[in-house]
């Protein structure tokens, strides 16, 4: 597989400053922004010239250069690190159909399963069935995008809108409890995002466009480079698309830059601006009637009551790295978003603006004792969250009434603490350990409240949390590890806002779930044509949060605390690479995710499955370069059955997908251009995409048939 160099350049300062605007930035923040880059780039450089940010290259397969991942908040060799792991960057991100959901980068990943709710950016993701019955965003896994944080206070990330999938040059995917490095945002794993920094050169970029079925439309355009001491690319993104269901159109638009500054003797900060706006068309689940009649059709409620979801959100960050010695170093982070959020479904309106600022210190320290290493890591993660929000009677076609159904601030603040430690011991054993404490605040204020009708409330959540494992690396092809972990997870802001008893006020019934178990596992390669990646896992929750509807309101969603489980699993990742020209993947994992009580309808069940929750499930690749030039590659993505409720009497079908694409790299007037045609779902198999728990019976969510995308790229 032949290495690709890829590199940017940035916007005239006026330009940056118009498009910081349109993000949704004050624009002192963009001119005093713009003005500090300026003023950088301007500025005479250094003696001697700091050495240029490496040239990105495609990593061959199979290629034995050691992999570093930073998610578990130190620098840890990827064979050294006790918890089950995996890195995607290269060829696996370059050839991706579409580039905009996380159902394409992560269909590789063992543990992991991505249901795409309408074939665009709306997706749910969970790990080892940690958030599995999240109505909306992400719940249970800390994201983490170029260092700042998704999620809100209580560990609900929203939405992945912010993350463009075409500008992403690797993705650490931390599986298994992970409470004790961030906190109730990961008690079910991390998912770790970097974003493309700009190439070696002044000025250099790329554009790109994409177009496919049911009017799939994407243009890109990145520019960056490096100048003196500052690193820099800017992007900006459009997409397009009718959807393969009716009612399912969405339209996205982000920005994105990212300045990395190199201040010389281990001192780095990068400073981050983004914008999104995303407008998705919600088809909501169909009835098994309905899905026999037509599977693309709408639920009629959702063309009654035209059902959408409108994010616009503004982000600025920094983070960095200062040295206080040789041997430590102290790094931080702070940010602030600017979030207008809009759903119309059948009951009401809903209206939320959103400031959600925070960050984090950590401590870092390397020291030697004697033939032995430690690391020590000390630090402090504070995030905060205020939301105003009023909800109106929806009359149909998102017609909103007079009548104000709430009016209400909330105010959110997490605060974690934790104390990491790991320690390099003789004959190639490694000792890793941490601890610890966080708090989630929430608090209402009722704008609506009368003398004897008050919503105002306050939930708060504390807990400490622990992490031990130990790693064994014998020879430099192998290692073996075991970890025990706790995950602490909270009500997440969606579980809380939605109160079954009435419109408004918290959800006052709900407690954290938490969990606890071990993993065991091996990973390596032989003779560079073999990689392995395998682990065992067992994982008791308690708590389970569930789904449910009431008479009253019968159109909502609402949770509660609906049982414990049992969960038992394999991870196993394969790589085969016979040859520089060919490839072959496969990522298999078998899930035993059980209930030992749960309650549903008003019935309490024993050991049933749970939802969504398929027991084999597989995803294989095959590439093969015919030339430097031309690459042919197919996959296919298999799935057993899955149960639509804890009945364990309802299900759906397993299903086979299968994929191809086709490029070829060439150059046109002086450029590099590289063509992409690409096939989901060649077979046109009919099946449901998801289910979910629904009493109502409108659980299924119909999978898109055959599709096809192609796609060109010009680098200059």
């Amino acid at each position: 597989m032949d290495a690709s160099t890829t590199t940017k350049t940035a916007p005239e300062p006026s330009s940056a400053i118009r498009g910081w605007a349109r993000a949704g930035l004050p624009l002192g923040i963009a001119l005093l922004l713009a003005g500090a880059v300026a003023a950088r780039a301007a500025g005479p450089a250094p003696t001697p010239t700091p050495t240029p940010t490496p040239t990105e290259q495609a990593i061959p397969h199979g290629a034995a250069t050691e992999i570093v991942v930073t998610a578990p908040r130190m620098d840890i060799p990827l064979n050294q690190n006790p918890a089950a792991t995996t890195v995607i960057e290269g060829e696996a991100l370059a050839t991706l159909p579409r580039t905009i959901a996380a159902d394409e980068a992560l269909r590789l990943v063992p543990g992991v399963k991505v249901d795409n709710q309408a074939d665009e950016e709306r997706v749910h993701l969970s790990i080892r069935g940690q958030g599995i019955l999240t109505e909306r965003g992400i719940r249970g896994i800390k994201v983490v995008l170029d260092g700042l944080p998704l999620n809100d206070p209580t560990g609900f990330a929203p939405d992945l809108f912010d993350v463009d999938w075409a500008t992403v040059k690797r993705i650490e995917v931390f599986r298994g409890p992970a409470s004790a490095l961030y906190g109730g945002g990961a008690s079910g794993g991390i998912l770790n995002i970097e974003t493309r920094d700009g190439g070696p050169d002044p000025v250099d970029g790329r554009v790109s466009a994409s177009a496919g079925s049911h009017g799939f439309w994407k243009t890109l355009a990145e520019a960056g480079g490096t100048d003196g001491t500052m690193n820099y690319r800017v992007s900006a993104s459009h997409m397009t698309e009718d959807g393969y269901r009716v009612h399912t159109a969405a339209r996205a638009t982000n920005l994105y830059g990212k300045f990395n500054f190199d201040l010389g003797e281990g001192n780095r900060i990068t400073a981050i601006v983004a914008g999104t706006d995303f407008f998705n068309q919600n088809a909501e689940g169909l009835n098994i009637e309905q899905v026999h009649q037509d599977p693309r059709q709408a639920n009629p409620d959702a063309l009654t009551y035209n059902e959408f979801q409108r994010t616009k959100r503004a982000t600025v960050g920094v983070t960095g790295t200062f040295a206080l010695t040789t041997s430590s170093e102290l790094a931080f982070a702070a940010y602030t978003r600017f979030t207008r959020w809009t759903e119309s479904v059948p009951s009401s309106v809903d209206h939320r603006d959103y400031q959600s600022p925070g960050g984090f210190l950590q401590y870092r320290a390397r020291t030697s004792i004697g033939a032995m290493a430690n690391d020590l890591s000390i630090g402090a993660d504070v995030d905060g969250q205020r939301f105003d929000e009023i909800q109106r009677p929806n009359l149909g076609d998102a017609v909103e009434g007079t009548t104000v159904l709430t009016d209400q601030v909330v105010h959110q603040r997490g605060v974690g603490v934790y104390v990491l430690d790991r320690l390099e011991l003789a004959r190639a054993w490694s000792v890793m350990a941490g601890v610890r404490h966080d708090s989630v605040s929430n608090t209402l204020a009722d704008n609506l409240a009368t003398p004897g009708f008050d919503l105002s409330g306050r939930k708060s959540f504390s807990k400490t949390t622990g992490r031990l494992g130990v790693a064994w690396n014998p020879v430099p092809g192998f290692g073996a590890y075991v970890s025990w972990a706790q995950g602490f997870l909270p009500p997440a802001t969606e579980e809380l806002a939605n109160n079954p008893d009435r419109f408004g006020g918290f959800n006052a019934h709900l407690v954290p779930a938490t969990s606890h178990g071990e993993e065991v596992g091996a990973r390596g390669s032989l003779a560079g044509k073999l990689t392995y990646d395998v682990a065992l896992f067992r994982l008791l929750t308690a708590n389970d949060f569930g789904r449910y509807r009431v008479e009253s309101r019968p159109l909502e969603t609402f949770y509660d605390n609906a049982g414990s489980s049992r969960r038992y699993g394999v991870e196993t990742a394969l790589g085969f690479f016979p040859s520089p020209r060919l490839s072959m993947e496969l990522a298999y994992t078998y899930s035993r995710f059980r209930y030992d009580q749960v309650l549903f309808n008003d019935t309490t069940y024993y050991g049933t499955w749970l939802p969504n929750s398929p027991e084999h499930q597989a995803a294989l690749d095959a590439e093969y370069r015919v030339t430097p030039a031309f690459m042919i590659g197919v996959g296919a993505d298999l799935q057993s059955r899955a149960y639509v409720d804890p009945t364990s009497t309802i299900w759906i079908g397993g299903c086979t997908l299968i994929n191809a694409r086709v490029s070829y790299r060439t150059r046109l007037a002086g450029m590099a251009a590289e063509f992409l045609l690409s096939g989901r779902n060649l077979g046109g198999k009919k099946y449901i995409a998801f289910t979910e728990p629904d009493p109502d019976g409108n659980s299924y969510q119909p999978g898109p048939d055959r599709e096809f995308y192609g796609s060109v790229q010009l680098k200059f």
